[in-house]
């Protein structure tokens, strides 16, 4: 018997054996009845059962073992999956679904082979790839899911807390500017006003990051502007952050051109401090504004602990945080490592570059080149 008749002649005794599985899987949700435990299950044999029966040529067959396989879209594994992740399925879990068809499957037809009826090894093969193919159609879903999920989760998180922060953030700003506070109330409310800013930059990050991964890229703005005067408060302002730091900055004049304002100073406030976090505390950190005819050019250079070379490729993935420092509560200059992402999506949107270079013996650097027009003005 071929095995795509096998399966639907015995498909009744399959969803059995899958239901009885499935209702063993421990999740946080109410149970599911029988109609919920085979889910999909019936739509994704049937499926399988046809594709034994079509023609199937060496270069699909190379290209379905190595995965290559064109995915249709709204498979009945990929609806699958994501009815699992809404009724509390792990994705380890629903992998264990298919293991286990995969073995009942088996298990049943090795009971007619071993019962005289005639097969084919070929169906074994093809079987097997079969339900690689769904569960791989099954993981993909479910993860894009669940990485759809927690980008939404992020953003209406960073959105929320805006409100609240700039409450606080306005309500030690006025503090401030009272004259008749004391020394002792006037240092904590000067306090406030820092890690809340500081909290603020950490939410703008969020949802800057957020924003990205939805598939939005970060927005700018262009306009004309001297960004000389913007480079100088920002040192100013990490000094003040960072009062420990010796900053050591070099410009020259003018520097003229189109740009976002708001994200350069993102640009300049993160490279600075995120020097002076991973550089050697007792060398300075030294920060430089120039312009060519046609290219801002930003440099910002410290010496301390380097940069792995293997690690250097990946320096800006939102997870790819290079410093065993960096991956724990790190003071007053802990956040979410969204950093230097944020950097190259800016830099990028300015139809810039950004280059890093580190060693022991000249330290690390980082160089940003932005046009002072878009290509397209």
């Amino acid at each position: 018997m071929k095995l795509s008749t096998f399966l639907i002649t015995n498909i009744e005794q399959i969803l059995r054996e899958w239901e009885s599985f499935a209702r063993t899987i421990q999740t946080d949700s109410t149970p599911l009845d029988s109609v919920g435990l085979r889910d999909h299950a019936e739509q994704m044999i049937r499926v399988i059962a046809e594709d034994l029966l079509n023609h199937q040529s060496q270069l699909q067959q190379r290209e379905k073992s190595q995965g290559l396989a064109v995915t249709k879209r709204d498979t009945a594994a990929q609806t699958h999956a994501i009815t699992r992740l809404m009724a509390g399925f792990t994705v380890d879990q629903v992998t264990s679904e298919f293991r286990a068809l995969r073995a009942s499957v088996i298990a049943l037809w090795m009971k007619q082979i071993k019962a005289g009826e005639d097969f084919e090894v070929e169906d074994m093969i093809r079987f097997n790839e079969a339900i690689d193919q769904a569960l791989a159609e099954s993981i993909s879903s479910y993860s894009a899911a669940v990485q759809a999920s927690r980008d939404v989760f992020l953003g209406i998180l960073g959105h929320d807390l805006r409100t609240p922060l700039s409450a606080i953030l306005m309500g030690a700003d006025v503090l401030l500017r009272t004259d008749e506070l004391s020394n002792r109330t006037t240092k904590i409310a000067s306090r406030i006003y820092t890690s809340v800013k500081r909290a603020s930059r950490i939410v703008g990050d969020l949802l800057d990051f957020t924003r990205s991964q939805l598939g939005r890229g970060i927005p700018i703005s262009r306009v004309p502007i001297d960004m000389a005067p913007v480079f100088e408060r920002i040192v100013e302002e990490s000094r003040a952050v960072y009062p420990e730091a010796n900053i050591l900055v070099t410009k020259s004049g003018r520097v003229e051109g189109e740009f976002d304002e708001a994200r350069l100073e993102q640009v300049f406030s993160n490279l600075i401090g995120n020097a002076v976090q991973h550089g050697a505390g007792h060398l300075p950190v030294t920060v430089t504004l120039d312009a060519s005819d046609v290219r801002l050019l930003l440099t910002v250079h410290n010496f301390g602990k380097t940069i792995p070379k293997d690690v250097l490729p990946f320096i800006f993935n939102p997870m790819g945080r290079y410093s065993p420092e960096a991956s724990v509560e790190n003071g007053p200059y802990a956040s979410l490592g969204l950093g230097l992402f944020i950097v190259e999506q800016i830099v990028s949107a300015h139809e810039g570059s950004i280059e890093v270079s580190s060693d022991a013996e000249t330290g690390t650097t980082f160089v940003v080149g932005i046009p002072l027009k878009s290509a397209s003005s």
